[in-house]
């Protein structure tokens, strides 16, 4: 079975999705579930190119070799080299919302010693007649009360199965998307999703594990899935107007960039940083997509002045793709950001990383 095929017809005919699995293995199926529109796919993204302000990318033919040395002896000097070992958490796309199934992923994190960001990716924004949730990767509808309550779950895994006396701890985000999202308001959908966040916190401090466990958002934000951006946009606008006071972190892509991409600078900067709960983990899984957000990064700070904020990365690595490792990633984006800078990053990039895959 064709990928093409197993993205149309995985959310309308269930059963392929063993199918998939059996062709692809399950870190694919998730990458899959969004992209069942049976619309034309829109065209290959060209190779990233970077901004006019930048001289030292955009050198005549005769400087290329002049060029390439700079790149290599900024590479060299700013090839990030780990003081000590970090290791990636891991994050899910969730097929279920049963408190005890992600009571035992939080318990394997806990044994794992996973510190840091994990996203649990929920599926696309949907609803039910009567209430505001998520199609999830079984294909099956989920409240925000029960992702909620999912989530609870997961947090107490965590929190119970830690040594006695540890201090880890891990910013828990309820993770969804901007693929065409089947809801009446997608602004309303955004200050609904704040307000679960809320309410994890909440229920985190009732059952004394907030000291471990802090309830954040998360967006899989793609330009290809809304390429008039009004309905991305009215979820972050939904989610700030709820002053809800957590990260909503943008765990996506940029199609292209930011000069032959599908957005405009400005944005792709208001969902990683210019929405003021917003920050980046960006999706790295090719030195392509390092340089698109370096761009990215320089135009920030060039235009808005302003540092874009980025939280870590964020892989899709499993033994069957070969993808790139976490650490490889993080060392790609920083690399990047201080070539694109001329040894000046734009911004900072923390030694965080997650990889994505499926339960």
């Amino acid at each position: 079975m064709s990928i093409e095929n197993c993205k149309n017809l995985l959310y309308t005919r269930g059963p392929i999705v063993l199918a998939c699995v059996a062709s692809f293995g399950l870190g694919s199926v998730a990458t899959l579930m969004y992209a069942h529109d049976p619309s034309p796919a829109p065209a290959a993204a060209p190779a990233v190119r970077r901004v006019a302000f930048l001289p030292q990318l955009v050198a005549l033919p005769k400087a290329a070799a002049k060029v390439q040395v700079h790149v290599r002896a900024v590479r060299r000097k700013h090839d990030p080299k780990p003081q000590a070992p970090s290791r990636a958490t891991i994050s899910l796309y969730e097929s279920t919302t049963d408190a005890g199934v992600l009571r035992s992923q939080g318990c394997e994190a806990a044994r794992r010693g996973a510190e840091g960001v994990v996203i649990l990716d929920f599926g696309k924004p949907s609803y039910n007649g009567s209430t505001y949730g998520t199609i999830l990767f079984s294909g099956r509808f989920a409240g925000n009360r029960s992702i909620t309550q999912g989530m609870l779950g997961y947090a107490r895994g965590y929190a119970g199965c830690l040594p006695k006396g540890s201090t880890d701890s891990i910013s828990l985000a309820r993770g969804t998307s901007n693929y065409h999202p089947s809801v009446p308001s997608v602004y309303k959908a955004g200050r609904k999703w704040a307000r679960e966040v809320m309410n994890l916190q909440r229920s985190l401090r009732a059952d004394k594990v907030d000291g471990h466990v802090t309830s954040a958002a998360a967006d899989d934000v793609e330009p290809a899935w809304d390429p008039t951006f009004w309905r991305t946009r009215d979820f972050y606008q939904g989610y700030a107007d709820s002053r809800v006071g957590h990260s909503l972190y943008n765990y996506g892509s940029l199609d292209g960039g930011i000069v032959s991409g599908i957005w405009n600078a400005h944005q792709a900067f208001y969902v990683t940083t210019g929405m003021r709960y917003a920050r980046a983990i960006p999706e790295i899984y090719n030195e392509v997509m390092a340089q698109e957000w370096a761009a990215l990064a320089q135009v920030a700070k060039k235009r808005y002045h302003t540092a874009l904020k980025f939280a870590g990365v964020m892989t899709e690595r499993t033994s069957s793709n070969h993808g790139v490792k976490p650490q490889d990633a993080h060392r790609m984006l920083v690399r990047e950001l201080a070539v694109q800078g001329r040894g000046r990053a734009a911004a900072n990039v923390p030694s965080a990383y997650t990889n994505i895959k499926s339960y």
